[in-house]
């Protein structure tokens, strides 16, 4: 499980509920902006930008059908288009779906099924091949600066003595826009919020999850890149 450290207090007022084919209901007045992802001369993801902050509401609901005429928020369109929202995800924990890969300097885990595509992996080669390469202190610090701007949590980083390498995230949610793809991104949930299945099942408190909000994904609630498809 990769934590924030804000999760525990901080998170308790927070809740992020899935609802029968319907939005998520966000409940605890969670910071919501918009994030749109940065590129560097090469043409390549690197970091984010802020580039738009919503009003802080205690409770509010966001699309995930993809029809809304208010996004990100639900305008009741799911209704109108008869949107079929089922939950398909795994509620088993992230390390128990993770494959590794060692490195010298650092262990890089992955879950496939939760990426985003939002490819901050692939500069200097690829995150994996330079965790392969982390006894070296430049592949060491491009693979944390990768792993942290993957939004999905796909990929993770872990010291040598099993700790995450995680940024510290205050709880909120980005609302992501691909520019580059000229495509609407999932919802960026960060810091540890909880998220509620429609049945009431709890999944795995993370750092960094991404929801789908396109209602493509085959992978409900997160996203699996369907937008990109």
């Amino acid at each position: 499980m990769v934590k924030s450290k804000n999760t525990s207090k901080k998170t308790a007022k927070y809740k992020i509920k899935v609802t029968k084919n319907g939005p998520y209901v966000v409940s605890g007045g969670v910071p919501l902006s918009e994030q749109t992802m940065g590129i560097d001369e090469d043409g390549q993801c690197h970091g984010w930008k802020e580039t738009k902050k919503y009003p802080v509401e205690e409770t509010y609901a966001l699309c995930r059908c993809g029809h809304s005429a208010n996004m990100p928020f639900c305008d009741g369109t799911h209704g109108k288009v008869k949107f079929k929202g089922k939950e398909t995800a795994s509620h088993r924990p992230y390390l128990e779906q993770a494959e590794e890969i060692e490195g010298a300097g650092l262990k890089l885990t992955d879950v496939e099924n939760l990426c985003a595509s939002a490819r901050f992996c692939h500069r200097g080669g690829g995150t994996w091949k330079l965790a392969e390469q982390s006894g070296n202190a430049k592949a060491r610090k491009l693979v944390i600066e990768e792993v942290a701007d993957c939004p999905s949590g796909r990929l993770a980083a872990w010291d040598k003595d099993g700790k995450p390498i995680e940024p510290d995230f205050e709880p909120s949610i980005g609302v992501i826009e691909d520019v580059q793809a000229g495509k609407m991104g999932p919802l960026w949930v960060r810091g540890g919020i909880p998220i509620e299945a429609e049945d009431g099942t709890p999944y795995e408190i993370r750092n960094r999850v991404t929801l789908c909000r396109c209602g493509k994904s085959l992978n409900k609630p997160f996203c699996d890149s369907r937008h990109l498809k």
